[in-house]
Parts: C-alpha cells; sequence; structure tokens
C-alpha cells in the first residue's frame, strides 16, 4: 500500500503541467517601511510604518496622535516626497505642521465642510466627503503618504465605514505604494490595516512649578503584520503584541 509521501508525490507530478503553482507555497517578502522620525517608536514598528499598507494611530485628544503624524509626514515631505492630509473637521494646524517639520508645499490639505458636495440632491457629510476624496487619492497615486484624519468624528459614526471600503483602500494604497495613516479615536479599519498604535498622553515636564517644559507621550503596538516572521516560520514572541514605546515632545516657545 502506498505511503503518504508517495501519493503525495504523485499528485504533485500529475498537477505540475496543468497548475504549475498549485502546490507551491506563496513567496513572501521584506515588508518596507518608512521611519516615522521618531525613534522610539521607529524601534517599536521595527524599523517605521508600513508602505503600501493602512496604519491606524488612535487615542483621545491630546493623546500624541497628531503629533506622531505630524512627525511622520515632516519625514516624508524632508525626503521631497509630495504627501495629503484628509480633513474631516478642518482641524489641522498649517501653522504647528510646519513647527513639526512638515514642507507645506509638499502636503495637499483635503478640508472637509459642511456646504460640500451634493449627491441626488442630497449634501454629503463630511465623513462622506472625506472618504470619497481619500478614495480619490489613492486611485490617482503619486502620494507618499496620506492620513485620514478623522480624530474628532465620534466612534458611533467613524465606524459606519463599510469594511468593503477599507479593504479597497488597502489594495488601491498596495498598488500606489503609499503609507495611509488613519487618525481616530478608535481602530475602523479591522483586518485591512496592518499595523495599529494606540498613544496616550503620559507626563508632564515641568520647569519649576509653573511652567510647562514639555510634554511625554506613550504609545502601545496593538498589532503589526511582519512579512519577515513569516518567512521566517516563526510565530512573535508573546510579549510582541502588545509593546510600548514613549517619546517626549519639548514645548516649543
Amino acid at each position: 500500500m502506498p505511503t503518504a509521501a508517495t501519493l503525495r508525490l504523485e499528485i504533485e507530478r500529475s498537477l505540475q503541467h496543468r497548475f504549475p503553482s498549485a502546490l507551491t507555497p506563496e513567496q513572501r517578502t521584506v515588508c518596507e517601511v518608512a521611519p516615522t522620525g521618531i525613534a522610539e517608536v521607529d524601534v517599536l514598528l521595527d524599523g517605521g510604518l508600513p508602505v503600501g499598507a493602512i496604519s491606524e494611530i488612535t487615542g483621545a485628544q491630546s493623546s500624541g496622535r497628531t503629533s506622531l503624524a505630524l512627525a511622520f509626514l515632516a519625514q516624508r515631505t524632508r525626503d521631497g516626497q509630495v504627501c495629503a492630509w484628509v480633513d474631516v473637521s478642518d482641524a489641522l494646524d498649517p501653522e504647528s505642521a510646519a513647527a513639526s517639520g512638515v514642507a507645506l508645499t509638499r502636503l495637499l490639505w483635503v478640508r472637509c465642510r459642511d456646504a460640500g458636495a451634493v449627491v441626488k440632491g442630497k449634501p454629503w457629510s463630511r465623513l462622506d466627503q472625506a472618504v470619497r476624496a481619500t478614495d480619490l487619492l489613492l486611485q490617482a497615486g503619486g502620494f507618499a503618504a496620506i492620513v485620514l484624519d478623522v480624530g474628532d468624528t465620534a466612534p458611533e459614526h467613524a465606524s459606519r465605514i463599510p469594511l468593503a471600503t477599507w479593504f479597497r483602500f488597502r489594495q488601491a494604497a498596495h498598488r500606489a505604494r503609499t503609507c495611509m495613516v488613519v487618525l481616530g479615536q478608535d481602530a475602523y479599519a479591522q483586518s485591512s490595516a496592518a499595523a495599529v498604535l494606540e498613544c496616550r498622553q503620559g507626563r508632564e515636564a515641568v520647569a519649576g512649578e509653573t511652567v510647562l517644559g514639555g510634554l511625554r507621550f506613550e504609545v502601545v503596538r496593538q498589532r503589526q503584520r511582519s512579512p519577515q516572521m513569516r518567512t521566517a516560520g516563526k510565530k512573535p514572541p508573546a510579549s510582541a503584541w502588545p509593546a510600548r514605546g514613549a517619546w517626549d515632545v519639548v514645548k516649543r516657545a
């Protein structure tokens, strides 16, 4: 009676001409990453945010999520890349972005307004405008990074973005080699996100008794897919999820 190994060999031989890749394992490649500009976060992410994928940065107000996104765009625009910021609540402060090192001449700022586009006689909400604008930017290509800022949108509204939309965004980001970064109070892209970071505000640095010298933020890596680990056929250590890091922001005069 033939053994299992013999049967497998016979099946492979019978299929190798009809379906050459049927039994060939999918080749894994090393994930390309882009540094965030914050050394502590880059160490946490094994180099930076994944290129051609969706990354989510979550947290409450004043948790450091916007500072982290601006540091990332500063790094990208400093390298001569063009980026975009889709602003659902029209809350981006250009002066703060410039002070963080973002080259505003290389940043497309999409500001969503209440009096926006009208479809079939009905006005689109700001969130509808932002989703549509993000879709167009991803399909157009040419952007090294696109930030979708839904941080001021209530989670019960932002969570209504269909999973099919996130899947389409993931596919488009992969084709365009774009780093898509989603800022929100919660994680919304679910399985379509390659990395999820949670930001938290840490302690304040006070000079003397009354002067604020800076802030310390903490970041927790909630999820990160690592092709390097899959290639090696190893599972990440239990301590890898979640992992923590922290960085300091000095108050500007």
